[in-house]
């Protein structure tokens, strides 16, 4: 915690911008844990549809906000790849994790999950795959109506089609669907033996109880929010200077460091739940955080930008989205049985770390000749 206040110190005494990025990124991880833990809190007096809604907000509330500081920036590459970098750190490394931490503490047995909720991400994820393969294509295929304006115009249009997509999602999940899908945010895991004892699972949800007030959450949610916007200021400020003095390309800074930061609480109950046993729950953690980022946080960053006045468009590049695209098929492939072990798990963390080297050595001169300097 005391990281923060450091950064911002270390920036107005001597303006070094690789430490004030490394102690502002010190200082927004514990903060987001944090936030998940009072939303987790927030959800015991909301119910489930309520708690659903702020589960998905406030988990990507971290990202959301640099998001937006790096739109206010004209960083428009910052935040398609910082985006990215989120559903893939939650798809890869927060979803292998888990299934490898709970593999090896259940060892002896196959672990399952409800395999109807992993479907319907898996092709929201597709689908968002969709929405950002098409600008790209257009882009490198020349074949634009109106050179430069078409791609920003189908970007738009497909953004408002994702955002409508994801709240009849959201309908179809906490409402028409409710007895398939609540279990999400209830703890309900009737499928963790499958042999039909759902009782020693209502004792444990019966024991838990909120640990602090409902204005409590609030008011803690109040703070951390305002707190990891001021940091965030900072982290976007100093990502060039960062990327200059470390020599590392603002891509891997964008695509990997960012999103293990912002991902830290996801990365810590996912594996958590999952050593209890409670997959459905870590699942929803996971997929579901990549669902709400790929249909809802890359569209709500394409309208805001529209309406900041910036080109913001969902032509990731081609790399970049053929990253993505590989990524949510290998990822589809692991859940479709409905079972998990720790050699899945083993196997998504070691194709995240080849993700990790691929944009190491991967050099994005959009990002660096041009939008970062305007």
């Amino acid at each position: 915690m005391p990281f923060g206040p450091l950064a911002i110190m270390v920036h107005k005494l001597t303006g070094h911008k690789g430490w004030v990025f490394f102690l502002s990124l010190l200082g927004i991880t514990p903060l987001a844990e944090r936030l998940g833990y009072a939303t987790e809190q927030l959800a015991f007096y909301t119910g489930a549809t309520v708690g659903g809604l702020l589960n998905a907000t406030f988990g990507n509330a971290t990202e959301l906000i640099i998001s937006i500081y790096a739109l206010k920036s004209g960083m428009m590459r910052v935040v398609q790849l910082s985006l990215l970098g989120s559903i893939l750190s939650n798809m890869l490394l927060v979803l292998g994790c888990a299934f490898f931490c709970g593999g090896l503490v259940f060892c002896k047995k196959e672990q399952v999950f409800n395999k109807a909720s992993a479907v319907v991400n898996s092709g929201l994820l597709l689908m968002a795959v969709m929405g950002l393969l098409f600008p790209a294509v257009l882009h490198y295929t020349h074949t634009e109506v109106h050179a430069g304006k078409s791609e920003l115009a189908l970007s738009r249009f497909s953004s408002c089609i994702m955002l409508v997509a994801y709240a009849a999602y959201l309908f179809f999940q906490l409402k028409s669907q409710k007895e398939t899908y609540v279990p999400l945010s209830e703890e309900e895991n009737q499928t963790g033996d499958g042999d039909g004892h759902d009782d020693d699972d209502d004792d444990d949800v019966d024991d838990e109880a909120p640990e602090i007030s409902k204005w409590e959450s609030v008011i803690w949610l109040s703070i951390m929010t305002a707190w990891i916007s001021i940091l965030s200021e900072y982290v976007v400020d100093a990502i060039e200077g960062a990327s200059i003095s470390w020599g590392i390309p603002i891509s891997f800074i964008s695509v990997i460091l960012l999103p293990i930061v912002g991902n830290a609480a996801e990365h810590a109950s996912a594996i958590m739940f999952a050593m209890k046993d409670k997959l459905d729950i870590s699942l929803g953690v996971a997929i579901g955080s990549s669902t709400q980022i790929s249909m809802f946080g890359i569209p709500f960053c394409v309208v805001i930008g529209w309406i900041m006045g910036r080109p913001m468009d969902l032509n990731f590049q081609l790399f970049e989205t053929a990253t993505l695209f590989i990524t949510v098929i290998v990822v589809a492939f692991f859940l479709q049985e409905g079972t998990s072990n720790y050699f899945k798990g083993l196997m998504l963390i070691l194709c995240y770390l080849i993700v990790a080297a691929s944009f190491f050595v991967h050099e994005d001169p959009n990002s660096e000749d041009e939008q970062l300097k305007t």
